[in-house]
């Protein structure tokens, strides 16, 4: 009987001479993208369609600008998105739910500042079924007084918990410190504000907001576009409105300035929270920024990943990445870690800020981002939902599949110093503004002797 000796992984990765070199990287595998038919409906809602074969499954994205100046407006927002889909004129909770199953169709509803998303998937020979229940809850949602009353309680108890926690508190102090009084910062409600929304208040704001005038509906899937978007057009006909949809208006530009200490008392954590204006997705630069930001600290093998982590041991996780807004777009940067270790960690991330505008990239590391970079992208679209998911976003922007077909070419040709150039300009440690949340009666002496902090 022969006997079978096992290898370590150490001895597998390993020769006589040393460790045993990588093979080189091959190359880029394409994604092939499909063509995307595009269609403005007689009642101005803006459809795409994709056929993206592989499963039998299509993926659908409405997107409805759905911004507001009242201060009562997120409160009534999210309670119009929790009961959108408990009770039509014909049909009820149950029946929208087994209507959907049928079909293995699913549909869930989330609103935000500046739009409200209704997502879901379904077998493609379903489709006519799914923008059967998406038309009805559009035109003909009941918002039922029950469901009102019980999803009312639910998120009252749930934006309770959320408003309790370090991460959502961090979040309101950064937007409130970069875009000041912008509806733009009103991304979760009070509970006490949700409690007061009346039902007569969601059924209005639905009537006046939820309307197809520069609304955009992708569907991605095992599809004939020309033969989805008749479909659509039919289900929705009886979806119009004599008024757009409202898009929330261009925040103030970011402005440079000290840090805000906000007190959190007991806090054993802090959570450092800083920005800076960054570009959009149209400008020549952008690819040149998105590598610098990997570099910084947008995957896990970034300079600063690998200081406050892997070096230092501050935190579990840092990252920086590019947020867009509407006109426009924001830098930023975040960790959470222990309240002994704030100031070395705030000096820490300085320091690579610093660092990476002084000592720029390397060719190594612009190589190792744009594989990433590369990488990351093409998995992102090799399935249906993440490029309807996509498609969305850029259809927000102002851009489409012909953007998206020829990124990985500019991520492919931008230079080191371009790299170099877009982190000198955009991680300057006097282009940010920011906010450290944590007990102030422990990080305080020690956040502040470091300088450019402001607050209790």
């Amino acid at each position: 009987m022969t006997s079978t000796t096992h290898r370590s992984a150490d001895e597998i990765g390993r020769t006589e001479l040393g460790p045993r070199p990588l093979p080189p990287l091959g190359p880029t595998r394409a994604v092939p993208l499909p063509d995307v038919e595009e269609r403005v409906l007689p009642n101005g809602l803006r459809v795409l369609a994709a056929h993206r074969p592989g499963v039998p499954m299509v993926e659908l994205r409405l997107r409805v600008p759905f911004a507001g100046d009242e201060p009562e407006h997120p409160a009534v927002a999210e309670l119009l998105a929790s009961t959108l889909l408990t009770g039509t004129a014909t049909r009820d909770r149950v029946g929208i739910d087994d209507e959907l199953a049928a079909v293995g169709a699913d549909l869930g509803v989330n609103v935000d500042p500046e739009r409200l998303q209704i997502g879901g998937s379904g077998l493609a020979d379903g489709l006519p079924d799914l923008l059967g229940v998406l038309a009805d809850v559009l035109t003909a949602a009941t918002h039922p007084d029950g469901e009102v009353a019980r999803e009312r309680d639910r998120l009252v108890e749930r934006i309770s918990v959320a408003r309790a926690q370090p991460r959502t508190i961090a979040r309101e102090a950064l937007q409130r410190k970069r875009f000041g009084d912008h509806p733009i910062t009103r991304e979760m409600p009070t509970g006490e504000a949700v409690a007061a929304v009346t039902v007569e208040q969601v059924r209005a704001l639905h009537a006046a907001a939820l309307v197809p005038g520069g609304s955009t509906l992708v569907l991605v899937g095992d599809i004939d576009p020309a033969n989805a978007i008749a479909q659509v057009e039919k289900a929705v006909s009886g979806w119009v409105s004599d008024s757009p949809a409202r898009e929330l208006s261009t925040p103030p530009p970011i402005t440079p300035s000290d840090l805000l200490l906000v007190h959190r008392a007991g806090s054993v954590q802090s959570q450092l929270r800083l920005s800076a204006p960054a570009l959009r997705r149209h400008d020549p630069r952008y690819a040149a920024l998105q590598l610098a930001n990997l570099v910084f600290g947008g995957y896990f093998s970034s300079r600063w990943m690998e200081n406050v982590r892997e070096d230092k041991g501050y935190t579990y996780g840092a990252h920086s990445g590019i947020e867009f807004v509407p006109g426009g777009a924001v830098l930023g940067v975040e960790t959470d870690v222990a309240s002994d270790v704030t100031a070395p960690a705030l000096l820490e991330t300085r320091y690579e800020l610093g660092r990476i505008t002084a000592v720029p990239p390397t060719a190594a590391e612009v190589d190792a981002a744009r594989a990433y970079a590369v990488g990351s992208l093409l998995i992102s679209l090799d399935n249906q939902g993440g490029l309807a998911s996509t498609l969305s976003a850029l259809a927000a922007d102002g851009l489409g599949i012909d953007w998206l077909r020829a990124h990985p070419a500019r991520l492919e040709s931008v230079t080191v110093e371009q790299v170099a150039e877009a982190a000198l300009e955009f991680f300057a440690p006097t282009a940010f503004t920011g906010v450290v949340v944590g007990d102030a009666d422990v990080i305080g002496a020690r956040v502040r002797a470091l300088g450019g902090i402001t607050g209790p």
